[in-house]
């Protein structure tokens, strides 16, 4: 059962920022770069013990991930947590977290890929407004994208989210206007949620979804999955982001990823619109979990109602 919605304050001068690693490792010297963006924006970094461990694919053990995510949450000294990296991992942890420690203790969360099941688990059973935005790995690349830096005003300033065709073009897959709370992220870790106490509710919902590297028969078999879950038909409409290498590989006949997602998204018959750049793309549009939005496909517009954090 969902909980009544909570927002993190934003952040000011002075205010440190917590880096952890809930999935896999990263790598010391592009957390160092990257921490130079959240420098000018006079923050303070603190990075978590996680960043530079290995355990196999995993940036510790879960005791040792779970326990550093809780502690940042239940420090006061430590005012935002960006995750430094996806990967895999996140799933192993989410029953280790204290949900009622987070909703005492709300600030924001941010990340993406991965952190999906985390901003879903967290979501659901704390109610804390959660930011899927690019990492700490985004921002160490040379060429990053200056929208995608941009993302990290939404930190210190409350911003409205109004996504338009200025970022990049849209499609419109079903014309409609369709209101309701943001959730979603990668399609992948949205799957994963079913069947477990931290699965997605799309009821009423805008469900967001993108991913990467995934053909268009592994699509396929995730999106029908969520169909046959009911997912499609509770939702009040779809918001498709940017799906990065998913073209066919292993198989030389197949369907286009257009064409799975016609079968299973615009069949539901609720309003889409495709091409948002959020995901593995660039730039890389960090959008509020939890907030109230609208999505109109005649002004080619998806905006929030509020901002993701309060002064």
């Amino acid at each position: 059962m969902s909980v009544h919605r909570i927002k993190p304050r934003a952040l000011v001068p002075g205010n440190t920022v917590g880096i952890t690693a809930p999935a896999s490792p990263g790598d010391w010297e592009q957390m160092k770069s990257a921490a130079a963006y959240l420098e000018q924006l006079g923050l303070r970094v603190q990075v978590g013990n996680t960043v530079l461990k290995q355990h196999g694919y995993l940036s510790g053990t879960d005791a040792e991930r779970a326990e550093e995510l809780n502690a940042m949450f239940a420090d006061p000294g430590i005012h935002a947590i960006l995750c430094a990296r996806g990967g895999y991992g996140t799933p192993r942890i989410a029953d280790r977290l204290d949900y009622e420690m987070i909703r005492a203790n709300p600030k924001v969360f941010w990340g993406y890929s991965d952190i999906t099941f985390l901003h879903a688990a967290i979501g659901k059973l704390s109610g804390l407004v959660t930011f899927h935005g690019p990492m700490m790995i985004d921002l160490c690349k040379m060429d990053v994208n200056p929208l995608t830096v941009q993302n990290l005003q939404l930190l210190v300033q409350p911003g409205v989210l109004c996504y338009t065709e200025e970022i990049a073009p849209l499609d419109v897959l079903v014309e409609g206007v369709a209101s309701g709370p943001l959730i979603g992220g990668n399609l992948s870790l949205i799957v994963s949620t079913l069947g477990t106490p931290y699965e997605i509710d799309t009821t009423g919902a805008l469900l967001f979804i993108e991913d990467i590297d995934e053909e268009p028969y592994r699509i396929d078999r995730m999106l029908n999955q969520l169909r046959l879950a009911g997912k499609f038909a509770d939702a009040a409409g779809m918001v498709i982001g940017d799906f990065n290498n998913c073209a066919p590989r292993k198989r030389k006949v197949s369907l286009s990823l257009d064409e799975v997602i016609q079968d299973h998204i615009v069949a539901a018959g609720k309003p889409v619109m495709a091409g948002f750049r959020i995901g593995h793309c660039s730039p890389n549009i960090a959008l509020p979990l939890g907030i109230e939005a609208t999505m109109n496909t005649y002004e080619k517009r998806l905006e929030c109602h509020e901002p993701g954090t309060y002064a």
